[in-house]
């Protein structure tokens, strides 16, 4: 588990509370940080990459996609009209992150004749329906895309998603949304999505210490499972992790991976070797990184 509270626990007797994990462990396995030494660092190394590109990149459009106050989304339009847009959902551990620290794909999509859309949304605990709350205004913004694609100077048949950490878990909740039942679109409204370093199951951290701030039930825990709802993913998906992450972040990676191909869907696995949870995320803003050149490729771009 490269846990060092494991000994002790198991020593005391503890039994598992979820896979061979006992409590102790399965929270360890939810907290990254244990399992970065150098987060601080990564994590203004990060704030310097997103502000370098923001003043590289012509400044983002901010319009509306909701009444809330959160409900905002930044546009980095693309040099000509009619162009791809891919949607990027920031991280966060469902607690953090904005639209204005996610700028990483603006550069890398920009050079490649595209836009960026990059929303913000409630925080979990000032959501006021928890994650039903935080996955609802994802829809919704992705929802507004499409509907002002050419006000903006997109494609709306040329929509991608792509995601880091909870953010993957929030845009897996998209590919799962029924576009016509629910919103009067097309079923295929995302034609591809990049999730990286992601939760697809959410049995495992509403066992673990993330149950102290996201208030889990029965309904929450089934509807918002993409995993467990695979048959409603109708576009092609790259999964990736890193090596370096907590061993069930890797492990809900393959898992998700495994199940969309038995059930027949497209998907890729990427696996970053000797990539933590923070420094996968720099991946982005590269074009020849293991995340943003999968972006580019899955759009098409190259």
């Amino acid at each position: 588990m490269n846990n060092p509270q494991s000994v002790d626990d198991r020593a005391s007797g503890a039994a598992p509370v979820f896979l061979d994990y006992t409590q102790a462990e399965l929270d360890h396995a939810y907290t990254q940080r244990a399992f970065a030494p150098n987060s601080e660092s990564i994590r203004q190394r990060l704030s310097r990459l997103n502000a370098d590109i923001r003043a590289r990149v012509a400044p983002p459009e901010r319009h509306a996609y909701g009444n809330g106050a959160v409900e905002g989304i930044d546009v980095y339009r693309a040099a000509q009209s009619g162009a791809a847009v891919n949607i990027y959902i920031h991280g966060g551990a469902w607690r953090k992150g904005s639209a204005a620290a996610s700028a990483y794909l603006a550069e890398v999509l920009g050079h490649a004749g595209a836009a960026l859309a990059v929303p913000d949304f409630a925080a979990v605990e000032q959501a006021e329906d928890s994650l039903r709350t935080m996955v609802g205004q994802v829809r919704n913004a992705i929802a507004w895309v499409y509907r002002n694609a050419a006000a903006i100077g997109v494609d709306a048949n040329r929509i991608y998603v792509s995601a880091h950490s909870s953010g993957a878990h929030l845009t897996a909740c998209a590919l799962i949304t029924d576009w016509a039942a629910d919103f009067g679109l097309p079923a295929d409204v995302i034609k591809g999505a990049v999730c990286c370093s992601g939760m697809y199951d959410l049995k495992g951290p509403r066992l673990s210490v993330r149950s102290s701030y996201v208030p889990f039930d029965d309904a929450m825990e089934q509807a918002l499972s993409p995993q467990r709802h695979i048959e409603r993913i109708r576009v092609p998906v790259v999964i990736a992790y890193g090596t370096l992450e907590t061993p069930e972040f890797q492990r809900q990676a393959r898992d998700f991976a495994a199940a969309l191909q038995a059930a027949g869907k497209a998907v890729e696995l990427l696996v970053g070797h000797d990539y933590n949870h923070y420094e996968i995320r720099e991946t982005f803003a590269n074009p020849y990184g293991l995340i943003g050149s999968a972006v580019l490729r899955q759009m098409q771009l190259r």
